[in-house]
């Protein structure tokens, strides 16, 4: 048809009672309608039409005089409406409008017809970061119905630069090359704004009205070298289908950023700007993005951080994330996994204090530390988390991964409560690996805020800690809880134990690990830490080249 048909939009979703339906009447007034889905069509279609009515009644609103010589002239009549299937044929009055408005139905108001669309693609949602740094990826937040964001159109825009002769020309975009979902801007552009333009797509071919963003700034310079450059050498490319590459990294909240505290006593010789949520995000977003990971464990998340920033960023370099909040606080645990090889069966996220409470699982080590009240106490204060997902290959269904992720009580007098922690971590680990999922294969990664010298690094190496261990009295004798505690599973530091992986000025030391299972995977790579000379550049972390205090861990693991 030479004419392009105007467009009749219908949204019908099996979980909303009503169906929406939306057009344009040849006078241009707009129409939008909520009718049941379960309705016969006969009855919609005779809403329409004493809508369509109403609408000529409006237009045809002569004067008085005009309309007594004309008679019933302003009385407009109601058109005749009717809607065919794709075929052509009229859909009887009596089906009812869930299954009568199909995609391609024709609607004919009078004269006029309408190319029903039903459920067709949309964006809801389209957001570019605050902060925009030159080498660093742009990663837009997009959200989208009967859309997905790998199918959606991208065309990148900036803004051109003002004229020499300082003529204000009007606002003019040039359109750059890239047309991918991420886009990088160059040192060209600092200075000057962006604009994204998004087509929302299915996938199928099917097309949704495009929407605009425009950046609230321009691009500034990014720091240039950052210490992870160097380690992005090594993780080009994603490892094959037997191999796992495996991250784990305190990322540093930034509900402890940036607080007065943070800022003059933590991290003095650290640029307030580079403690800023807005900077470190694009380091860390291209730190993380140039892993090629496959599994990404991060603890000190905030909660927007993963919705607004992390999500969007790393699902378009083909991760799925899990956030796991601590009570309390507004930062938490979140785990990533590349979704063309794993798929998560299920999750099994604990709170230690309230697993301790109310699982039986944990009763014996309940009863144990009853005995110490004051102890007691400090371990049901404390609001850490286990976030505990388990993953199936999606090559080789008979591979299944328990991936543990946890954050311990960090106090440096702590080792008392943590070896509690830890115990109640095994005993639940233990039992998604050994009791749900028989015999898989566990890594567990976090930051333990434990050093190698530590009862709790020694009993999760060697699978049991004695009571007399010197830990138990780790913030003194009337805080003492001596216990024996074990665990079954043999477990090994993938990344052995680097001089350190928190540097911060008043300490450094090692206090993060990916602990794997040594009967069922092996390391084939670990990824070279940033050397002493990076870290201490800017005197310590973080700095205006590294996001935060601690180091990721990074190792490529196979299965044996």
């Amino acid at each position: 048809p030479p004419a392009a048909m105007e467009r009749a939009v219908v949204r019908c979703v099996p979980s909303e009672p009503k169906l929406s339906l939306r057009f344009v009447l040849p006078d241009g007034s707009a129409r939008h309608m909520q009718r049941d889905q379960a309705e016969p069509l006969g009855r919609a279609l005779a809403r329409i039409a004493t809508n369509a009515a109403k609408g000529h009644g409006k237009a045809g609103k002569k004067s008085k005089k005009a309309r007594a010589e004309g008679g019933a002239e302003g009385e407009a009549a109601v058109p005749a409406v009717r809607l065919f299937s794709r075929d052509g044929a009229a859909v009887a009055e009596e089906v009812p409008n869930a299954a009568a408005w199909q995609d391609g139905a024709v609607l004919h108001i009078g004269d006029a017809q309408y190319r029903v669309e039903r459920n067709p693609p949309a964006l809801t949602e389209l957001r570019l970061p605050r902060s925009l740094l030159a080498g660093f990826p742009v990663c837009p937040k997009v959200s989208a119905e009967f859309a997905a964001p790998q199918h959606c159109l991208f065309h990148w825009f900036h803004e051109q630069r003002p004229a020499a002769d300082g003529d204000a020309a009007e606002e003019a975009w040039v359109e750059t090359a890239a047309a991918e979902r991420v886009f990088t801007p160059s040192n060209a552009l600092v200075g000057l704004r962006l604009k994204l333009r998004c087509t929302p797509g299915d996938g199928e071919q099917r097309y949704g009205p495009a929407r605009e963003v425009e950046s609230s700034g321009p691009v500034e310079a990014g720091p240039g070298a950052c210490t992870f450059d160097a380690r992005h050498l090594y993780t080009k490319k994603v490892c094959g289908h037997g191999s796992v590459r495996a991250v784990t990294y305190n990322i540093l909240a930034d509900t402890y950023a940036q607080t007065e505290f943070s800022r003059t006593v933590l991290y003095p010789y650290c640029a307030p700007y580079a403690l800023e949520i807005d900077y470190r995000q694009n380091l860390l977003k291209k730190e993380l993005a140039g892993y090629s990971a496959d599994l990404i464990c991060l603890q000190e998340v905030d909660k927007s951080v993963f919705v607004d920033s992390l999500t969007p960023a790393l699902d378009a370099f083909g991760l799925e994330g899990l956030f796991r909040i601590k009570e309390k606080q507004h930062e938490g645990l979140a785990t990533f996994y590349r979704r063309d090889k794993f798929s998560l069966l299920s999750q099994h996220d604990i709170a230690f204090s309230e697993a301790l409470l109310s699982e039986p699982l944990h009763k014996e080590l309940c009863d144990q530390l009853a005995r110490y009240p004051l102890v007691q106490e400090k371990v049901l204060q404390r609001s850490s988390v286990l976030q505990v997902s388990v993953l199936q290959s999606t090559t080789d269904p008979s591979r299944k991964l328990c991936v543990a992720n946890t954050h311990l009580y960090w106090h440096p007098k702590g080792g008392n409560i943590r070896l509690i922690q830890i115990a109640v971590a095994m005993s639940h680990i233990k039992h998604v690996a050994c009791d749900l999922y028989p015999s898989i294969p566990v890594i567990f990664c976090g930051d333990f805020n434990s050093t190698p010298s530590s009862g709790t690094y020694s009993f999760i190496s060697s699978g049991g800690i004695a009571e007399d261990h010197e830990d138990w009295i780790s913030n003194g004798e009337e805080e003492r809880c001596s216990m024996s505690l074990s665990h079954p599973f043999k477990l090994l530091s993938a990344c052995g134990e680097p001089a350190y992986t928190n540097y911060v000025g008043g300490f450094h030391g090692c206090l993060d690990y990916i602990f794997i299972d040594k009967n069922a995977l092996e390391v084939e790579q670990v990824i070279p830490l940033p050397s002493h000379e990076e870290i201490t550049t800017h005197q310590a972390l973080p700095s205006v080249s590294h996001p935060s205090d601690h180091i990721a861990l990074i190792c490529d693991l196979k299965w044996k």
